[in-house]
């Protein structure tokens, strides 16, 4: 009897999952096999085994018939813009960003493809997000599902005034049409200018409870505090970029006075001002108007 035919492979999503990563080749090697649709890793200078692992992991996908990994070295650290690059690369729609140490769950990138295909103004969807070997739902998942912004009903979920990349997914041109990701703020919070500038030109932004990321995070991150110091100062730098002249001054100010953590995070912006204010756009009411129901 002739051998019966392979079952055929369902079709990847359209969807580029784009990793940026540094010098963490473990994590890298743990997460990467996970993701179910065609990856791009950037590579951001790594000086450990990040190249090995990409290498093995590209030519397993190869072997398998699975969706291609491709690779991305600029050759030095770019922040958060590194993922610029693999949008840029990317040849779907819709690129789903991840970190080393985040992967999406089995289907969440089909049914996200879904969410996109029946809402056409949708722009960035911020997913579910579990944390941890206990896979604690993440804070910032309920404070967006409690929809303090309000919905509108051509989108498919509530409002959100930001969203953390390693658990969303954005539609291509869109993204790039804001620039992606700036080298003014370099990493951390560089998801917030971004919003704006997208809810500016008309575009959504919406939490869906039913796509769902997975993130645990590495233990080689830095410090709590040194994270809050970051992203106060990169808080401080966005509101340069796109707030009110007064609102920006008034929040460098405060944290100035506040001291601790708030003024080390000012007194780091400070610098980096003058290459904000080249960056500044006008001010959008919209945003302002989001921005006022959290004071």
């Amino acid at each position: 009897m002739p051998a019966a035919p392979h079952a055929p492979q369902p079709a990847p999503p359209p969807v580029t999952v784009v990793v940026a990563t540094r010098d963490r080749a473990a994590d890298l090697g743990s997460t990467l096999p996970r993701h179910e649709a065609e990856v791009v890793v950037v590579d951001n200078g790594s000086t450990d085994g990040t190249a090995t692992v990409v290498a093995q992991e590209a030519a397993r996908r190869r072997a398998a018939g699975a969706p291609e990994l491709r690779s991305v070295r600029p050759g030095r650290n770019l922040g958060a813009t590194a993922r610029n690059l693999g949008v840029r690369a990317a040849r779907t729609p819709l690129v789903a960003f991840a970190d080393d140490d985040s992967w999406w769950a089995p289907g969440a990138l089909a049914r996200a493809a879904e969410v996109f295909a029946a809402h056409p103004r949708l722009a960035v969807l911020a997913a579910r997000t579990l944390v941890g070997p206990a896979e604690e739902l993440d804070p910032v998942c309920t404070d967006m599902a409690s929809a303090p912004w309000g919905r509108d009903p051509d989108l498919p979920g509530p409002h959100v005034m930001g969203f953390v990349a390693c658990a969303a997914v954005v539609r291509r041109e869109a993204f790039l049409a804001t620039g992606g990701f700036d080298r003014v703020v370099h990493f951390g919070g560089e998801e917030e200018r971004v919003t704006y500038d997208l809810l500016a030109a008309g575009w959504g932004l919406a939490y869906v409870d039913d796509v769902v990321a997975h993130h645990h995070p590495s233990p080689s991150r830095g410090t709590a505090q040194s994270r809050r110091e970051l992203l106060q100062r990169n808080a401080l730098l966005t509101a340069w970029m796109r707030r009110p002249v007064r609102v920006a001054a008034a929040s460098t100010v405060r944290a100035l006075v506040a001291g601790g953590e708030p003024r080390h995070g000012a007194l780091a912006a400070v610098p980096r001002v003058p290459a904000a204010l080249r960056e500044r756009r006008g001010t959008s009411r919209l945003v302002e108007e989001r921005l006022s129901v959290r004071g």
